[in-house]
Formats: C-alpha cells, sequence, structure tokens
C-alpha cells in the first residue's frame, strides 16, 4: 500500500544519514556538509539526520518531514565504507520508519566510498596542511581510518592506500583507530614504520568525515609525524559526491523524480 501514494511535482529530499557523536564539532561539520550541497543544487531540499547522539534522529527526522507531506525521499549515507552501520543499522531503522509511515518512500543510496573524489579530498586536506604535493617521492602518507570489525571495510581502506600509492608517493600505509590488531595498525604504528621504511617526511591524512572520538584518537597516534591533516568535513570534493550518489538513485528509480 506504501506504494500508492500521490506523485509529487518536488524531487525525493535527500536526507544525509550520519553516525552522530557526543562531541558538537561533529553534527556542525555535517550540517556544514548540507549547506555546501544546498549549494551546489539550488531547489533541492537537504536534510541531515544522526543514528544516535543527536535529537534529529533519522526516524525523528522521517517523521517531521512526513507530517509536512514529504512522501519521497532518498537516504543518503555518510559512511565512507560497508560495514556495520551500513548494513544493518540504516537498513534497520529505515525499514521502521517505513512501517510506521505507510505512504512514505525510501530509497538507499550507496556508502561514499570508495571514491576518486574521496582521494581528491584527502589530498585538499594534505595541502591545506603545508604539504607540498610535488615531493611525493621522498613523503610517506598514514590513510586513517576509524576502523571497524568488517573485513569488506578493512580490505576498501587497504585497497585505496595502494591505489593512492600508485600516484607517486614514497609510500601509503593503512592505519586504524578502533577494532586494531593483526594486519590492522594503529595510527601510531603505521608513521613508526614509515620512518623505519625511511620515509623522509610522514604525514597522516584523516579517512573520516567529521570530528569526534575516534578522529581525537588518530590525532593522538600522529604525534610523530610531521604533517596532520584535518578531516574530510565539508571539502567540495565531499559535497560533489553526495549530489552524485543522489542523483544516481533518481536516476534508477525514475517513479522517484
Amino acid at each position: 500500500m506504501r506504494h500508492l501514494a500521490p506523485p509529487s511535482c518536488a524531487p525525493p529530499v535527500l536526507v544525509m544519514v550520519a553516525h552522530g557523536s557526543r562531541d558538537p564539532r561533529h553534527a556542525a561539520t555535517v550540517r556544514t556538509l548540507a549547506e555546501r550541497v544546498r549549494g551546489l543544487a539550488p531547489g533541492l531540499r537537504v536534510e541531515a539526520a544522526f543514528l544516535d547522539f543527536e535529537a534529529e534522529t533519522v526516524p525523528a527526522l522521517l517523521a517531521r518531514l512526513y507530517a509536512e507531506g514529504v512522501r519521497d525521499v532518498v537516504a543518503l549515507p555518510l559512511l565512507l565504507t560497508r560495514a556495520f552501520h551500513a548494513k544493518a543499522d540504516l537498513p534497520a531503522v529505515l525499514g521502521e520508519s517505513t512501517a510506521a509511515l505507510p505512504l512514505l518512500r525510501v530509497w538507499r543510496a550507496g556508502v561514499l566510498g570508495p571514491s576518486p573524489l574521496l582521494v581528491a579530498a584527502l589530498e585538499r586536506r594534505l595541502r591545506e596542511a603545508g604539504v607540498e604535493l610535488g615531493r611525493r617521492g621522498s613523503t610517506g602518507v598514514v590513510l586513517a581510518s576509524a576502523g571497524s570489525r568488517d573485513p569488506e571495510a578493512i580490505a576498501v581502506v587497504a585497497d585505496i592506500a595502494r591505489e593512492w600509492r600508485r600516484t607517486g608517493w614514497c609510500a601509503v600505509r593503512p592505519a586504524f583507530a578502533s577494532a586494531c590488531g593483526p594486519g590492522r595498525p594503529r595510527t601510531e604504528e603505521a608513521v613508526s614504520a614509515l620512518r623505519a621504511g625511511g620515509a623522509r617526511r610522514v604525514v597522516v591524512a584523516p579517512y573520516v568525515l567529521a570530528p569526534g572520538r575516534l578522529p581525537d584518537r588518530i590525532a593522538a597516534g600522529s604525534a610523530g609525524a610531521d604533517v596532520l591533516a584535518p578531516v574530510l568535513g565539508a571539502a567540495p570534493e565531499v559535497a560533489r559526491l553526495v549530489l552524485r550518489r543522489y542523483r544516481a538513485v533518481v536516476a534508477s528509480h525514475p517513479v522517484a523524480a
């Protein structure tokens, strides 16, 4: 029955879903990213919701939109890998909401990563931190992610590091802020390994979207590096990627247009 909602002239609302954090910088960063996406797509309604910690949870936002008459939504996870939150948390939350809101149609976009646009954002942040990208050959990079127990997510980060290395860096090593263990080094371990391997300069590039507890752990582990870049945040490349993921969903579901 929920597919019998009358068609709307407005495009589906883009709901960016972030993990959430007790750190207020997290939500502020997500909302800044939403503003940047709005600037790229005038006329598109863009909202931010959170899986945890924030008042504007996914169910709360969807209920509010539903009360306003919104019937079509694209839910886009602000996640860089397909791990537990993408595979279990978000589908469960969306399922509960659509069961409670029978005329609501929700299409789920894929996670953001991997993407060349995210690598471009990483390089932007390194450049902003003072790293001379023209001196890649003597610079080792730690690609520091939040971490996961999901083997698929770990493999994706390792693949990104391997491909990024091919652009000329002395070395690129993946590192993880949580769920560490054999083959999953912490940031400080990756920094030490690059030093031991002969890298003249070591820089840390956080592969995370917004500040919070795990990014702070990455920062603490970067004490032995020469440079710590900022998180990806609302980098222009991230905003373009969000819009690209949204448009891919709309293109594949003409009924949503």
